[in-house]
């Protein structure tokens, strides 16, 4: 910034502000260029790595660990859990991304909405563990585009509306 005021028209300013941005630019060193954050690992002392996922109204508590690929949704087998194998891929999609399939077990506790808003709540649950289990798998799990959160929700209805943009049946007279 100071760079591009010392670029600026300098008649403009008054003249002790001319001076000094000069002697500042030429006593200026150059900026050292910022360094990336390095991820670290998180683990508890039992090696599980936890994460929260969110999707429309739900909320997912996720803990991954290492094991045989099993997956527990609020105790139960997630194949009982849900019915539809749309969502059962929802929630396997961060390990196929990651190429880690059969490598980690799944403890997930899910509350609020639907099965296809839990389902998309443990998937960002189990990319964002997966990620804090290990900060290489953050890449390919980026890349799959898993590590965003779908911000959206219903919409609310309004007032003199049916619902929240349908408008009551217009009646002429």
């Amino acid at each position: 910034m100071i760079a591009r005021l010392g670029r600026s028209a300098l008649r403009v300013r008054p003249r002790d502000v001319a001076v000094a941005a000069r002697t500042r630019l030429s006593s200026a060193a150059p900026a050292a260029a910022p360094q990336p954050l390095a991820r670290e690992a998180v683990r508890d002392e039992l090696g599980r790595a936890y994460a929260t996922g969110r999707r429309k109204s739900s909320s997912a508590r996720v803990w991954v660990f290492p094991g045989d690929g099993r997956v527990r949704v609020n105790g139960r087998n997630m194949v009982e859990y849900f019915k539809r194998a749309t969502h059962v891929d929802e929630v396997i999609k961060p390990f196929l991304a990651t190429k880690t399939a059969c490598a980690f077990d799944v403890r997930a506790t899910v509350a609020g909405g639907g099965l296809s808003g839990q389902a998309g709540a443990i998937r960002l649950g189990v990319a964002r563990a997966l990620q804090v289990y290990d900060p290489n798998h953050r890449p390919a799990l980026k890349a799959a585009g898993l590590l965003t959160r779908d911000a959206r929700v219903v919409e609310r209805k309004k007032p003199g509306r049916k619902k929240a943009r349908k408008a009551f049946q217009w009646v002429k007279r």
